[in-house]
C-alpha cells in the first residue's frame, strides 16, 4: 500500500497556495511541491497537465487534476478528500 503521490504547483507568496498546503500539511500528507516563481517554462508545463488552467495553486492527486485552493477546500467540506488521499 502506497500513499498517493500528491503534487502542488506553487506561487511562494500566493496566499492560496498557502492554504492548500496548510490544508495538507493539517492533514499530514506528503506533497511534492513546485514553486514556479516567474517561471514561464514550468507554468506552461502545469498549464498543460490543468487542461488549461493557468491560477495557481494548481493540485493534482495521483496524476488526477484536483483544480485550485477552492476545489480543494470543497472536496474536504464534502467528504470527498480523505478517500483520495487514502493509500492505495
Amino acid at each position: 500500500m502506497a500513499a498517493p503521490n500528491v503534487e502542488i504547483y506553487t506561487w511562494s507568496s500566493c496566499p492560496f497556495c498557502i492554504r492548500a498546503k496548510a490544508l495538507l500539511d493539517r492533514k499530514g500528507v506528503d506533497y511534492t511541491e513546485y514553486c514556479i516563481d516567474g517561471d514561464e517554462a514550468a507554468r506552461d508545463q502545469m498549464t498543460e497537465r490543468a487542461n488549461g488552467k493557468r491560477s495557481l495553486p494548481q493540485i493534482f492527486i495521483d496524476d488526477q487534476h484536483i483544480g485550485g485552493c477552492d476545489e480543494l477546500h470543497g472536496l474536504e467540506r464534502q467528504g470527498q478528500l480523505d478517500p483520495l488521499l487514502a493509500t492505495a
